[in-house]
């Protein structure tokens, strides 16, 4: 059944992969980024409606809380409802915890940990009063499970969606939505390409070999694309993950096992 989506962060990488992917898979999809990123986003909405699917390009700060209620509020003028939110959006910074800056510390916050958090809240409070019932899907981390050195704030961040997703899960269980979250793990997206030359810098190493290093973690011997983390959220999306509530799952080829 063709459900109401909208995805945060959807201008290339991974909320580009999920928003195509639920296209695909019959649903109309709002896609949301900020406004430096509007002419990609544009080109992503095109490409939804290219497959026979609405969707609506909408640009907002996932930081703040009047411009995550205005998205949410567009999002169900185009479509006439919120069945699915997809709270993608988010930041990546390399440094040694002796170098994080407070204002370092508070931007990764401010859009990994409250940035979801005022995603998952609007969209809680749309679908209840829809009647209840939805699903709320985060983007949390391998490092929401397993830090890595010299991205100790990230780490952090992505643990606060971890313990977010548990606990809203909890609470509006009673209410029909679920709430779940997925941990990629070494993505090859430009999130991962920035980590990939901070990390070579840190460690006295060339580009693309501290990925290539980190790389030789994964089991199944190949990092992933965003397609294999929009394949999982696909899931989390259907019917199949009605009776799963409250669940962090690595997609992450099995560096870490849970």
């Amino acid at each position: 059944m063709s459900k109401n989506v909208l995805v945060t962060g959807a201008a290339q990488g991974i909320g580009k992969a999920i928003a195509l992917r639920l296209a695909a898979d019959g649903h109309d999809v709002a896609v949301n980024d900020i406004a430096a990123n509007e002419a990609a986003l544009k080109a992503v909405a095109e490409q939804i409606r290219a497959e026979g699917r609405r969707s609506a390009a909408v640009t907002a700060d996932v930081s703040d809380p009047d411009s995550v209620s205005g998205m949410v509020a567009e999002t169900v003028r185009a479509f006439g409802s919120l069945d699915v939110m997809i709270a993608n959006a988010g930041i990546a910074q390399v440094l040694p915890l002796l170098e994080v800056t407070p204002a370092d510390w508070d931007r990764m916050m401010a859009i990994n940990a409250r940035g979801i958090f005022l995603c998952y809240q609007a969209a809680a409070k749309q679908m209840i009063a829809q009647g209840g019932g939805g699903k709320i899907i985060g983007a949390a981390s391998i490092v929401a499970h397993r830090p890595f050195a010299l991205l100790g704030h990230y780490s952090a961040s992505k643990w606060a969606v971890r313990g977010l997703t548990q606990a809203a899960a909890m609470e509006w269980a009673e209410h029909g939505i679920t709430v779940n979250a997925y941990c990629p793990g070494i993505v090859g997206t430009a999130m991962w390409d920035l980590i990939d030359e901070k990390l070579a810098e840190s460690e006295g190493l060339r580009k693309g070999q501290a990925i290539e290093k980190y790389s030789n973690l994964i089991h199944l011997g190949r990092v992933s694309v965003p397609e294999d983390v929009a394949s999982y959220v696909s899931y989390l999306a259907s019917p199949d993950s009605d009776y799963m509530t409250g669940q962090s799952v690595m997609i992450d080829g099995g560096i870490q096992f849970a």
